[in-house]
């Protein structure tokens, strides 16, 4: 069988038929979700409470489960548990981070910044009890039933590994865990530390955890709905 024929082989169809809720139900599920993401703040400072390991995969199960261009799924989440190799990726994170403070960002951006208290110490890398390290995939490599390897297009890369990434924290939230988005820039330490293949690029470091008793967050606010939303009604 030739790479195009096993690529091209089409998905069998098959019913679908989700579970049907009544409006009641609906609503409760969708201010119950709204309830506990309205809870969700960036965090900057942990408690060493373990999580259990179980509850992270879980969220990367549900976070595996985001729609991907062609279904390519090109993602991978490696989880950091390990204190030395935690304190690996806060130096190295640290050490890009005083560069891009100290030298790279503007002015402009640096302001934009200032309100929200940020510099480039990231201790909560280490305190965090787990790191999750989101990879995207920039090209695919497939092993062919003749055991050759051929290497293939994906797409939609940013796309899909940005809705799962969406996804792994809504579920991390849902469970009660506090998280933060961190994207050191440049980033290909954390591919070298954690030894990823060279089609893996790091696309977001998020360390989980409780947040720790003393932690504060500056007190800001979202825009309201009829700031984001824009309704077409069907006209009478």
């Amino acid at each position: 069988m030739s790479e195009s024929t096993y690529r091209s082989s089409r998905y069998p169809f098959v019913p679908y038929k989700p579970p049907r809720f009544s409006i009641e139900e609906q609503r409760a599920g969708v201010q119950l979700y709204l309830n506990r993401m309205s809870r969700r703040r960036t965090v900057r400072e942990y408690s060493d409470e373990p999580v259990p390991y179980e509850i992270i995969e879980k969220a990367i199960q549900a976070a595996s489960l985001a729609p991907s261009g062609a279904n390519q799924q090109p993602w991978s989440f490696v989880v950091v548990s390990d204190p030395e190799l935690k304190r690996q990726i806060r130096l190295a994170a640290e050490e890009e981070e005083k560069e891009s403070y100290e030298h790279r960002m503007s002015q402009e951006w640096l302001d934009a910044l200032a309100p929200l208290g940020t510099d480039w110490h990231k201790p909560h890398i280490e305190e965090a009890p787990h790191v999750i390290v989101v990879f995207a995939q920039i090209y695919g490599l497939e092993t062919l039933p003749d055991g050759t390897q051929h290497k293939y297009k994906h797409y939609y890369v940013q796309e899909s590994v940005g809705i799962a990434v969406g996804m792994l924290l809504s579920a991390l939230t849902f469970a009660g865990l506090a998280t933060l988005t961190h994207t050191p820039n440049p980033m290909g330490f954390l591919g070298q530390i954690l030894q990823r293949p060279a089609n893996e690029r790091a696309f977001v470091l998020i360390p989980v955890g409780y947040p720790a008793e003393d932690a504060e967050v500056p007190a800001i606010t979202k825009k309201p709905l009829d700031q984001v939303a824009i309704h077409f009604e069907k006209k009478s």
